[in-house]
């Protein structure tokens, strides 16, 4: 027997203290570059988009991978790439931590929709609320400190 799985995730991760570093020009490159490493993971990746503090990646995560291994290695190697290649110049590096949001298959082509229109949405609400929403609407309980 083989095994099948099918797990759509929603990961969430932001840069350091939150700062605007990714700008638009280069986003397209950083983008490319983790879908390229996701693959690696035996992800399927669907979308990856984000705006200056953080991003948003929908995956269906391979089960023969940890996603906080996947992760930690997404973030490690972005972070090198981001440096050797110059994208963000005040880019210091990811915050610690990231949201994981699990999504039924009849919720994958809103949850791409969702990630695809991140700058328009993002015009009038802020990552923090943003995150406690998506906290909220999983039914996860937080801390109000650790969202700052």
């Amino acid at each position: 027997m083989h095994t099948y799985t099918q797990t759509l995730y929603q990961i969430v991760f932001c840069t350091k203290h939150r700062e605007p570093t990714l700008l638009k020009e280069n986003r397209r490159s950083l983008f490319s570059y983790m879908w390229g490493v996701l693959k690696k993971y035996n992800c399927h990746v669907y979308r990856i988009n984000g705006v200056e503090d953080h991003l948003h990646l929908a995956i269906n995560l391979h089960p023969s991978v940890a996603l906080a291994a996947l992760v930690k290695n997404l973030k490690l190697s972005s972070s090198s790439y981001i440096k050797e290649q110059n994208l963000f110049k005040d880019f210091r590096g990811w915050q610690v931590g990231y949201g994981a949001f699990t999504y039924s298959q009849t919720e994958k082509w809103i949850l791409i929709e969702y990630i695809k229109n991140q700058e328009e949405h993002h015009q009038g609400k802020t990552f923090t609320d943003e995150y406690k929403e998506l906290l909220k609407i999983h039914g996860i309980d937080f801390d109000e400190k650790y969202l700052l």
